[in-house]
């Protein structure tokens, strides 16, 4: 594994194939993986609506900072305020089990 003072000049996607080869962090990572899928949906669909946490947070009636902690991973939204955002971005919510 790649040790954090060799990791300085390496992107992040060389990064990230290296630490996957470990075990433990493989584990770890797939255990977040869900997090992380909803935390990129989010983001991702607010950005290409060019819209600020702000603004986005004003649309569904909540504080800049609740968007802000969503989208740092810090948050555990319930299925109604995540409709409530994709209703915002002018996307659909869907959940599936596969």
């Amino acid at each position: 594994m790649i040790k954090p003072k060799d990791r300085k000049h390496l992107d992040f996607e060389v990064w990230e194939k290296e630490a996957l080869k470990d075990p433990a962090f493989k584990a770890e990572y797939d255990r977040q993986q869900p997090e992380f899928a909803v935390i990129t949906a989010i983001l991702d669909a607010r950005v290409k609506k060019h819209i600020t946490q702000e603004q986005l947070a004003k649309k569904i009636g909540t504080k800049q900072s609740a968007i802000a902690r969503l989208e740092s991973g810090n948050a555990n939204p319930s299925i109604g305020f995540l409709q409530k955002l994709a209703q915002a971005l002018g996307k659909k919510l869907v959940i599936q089990f596969k």
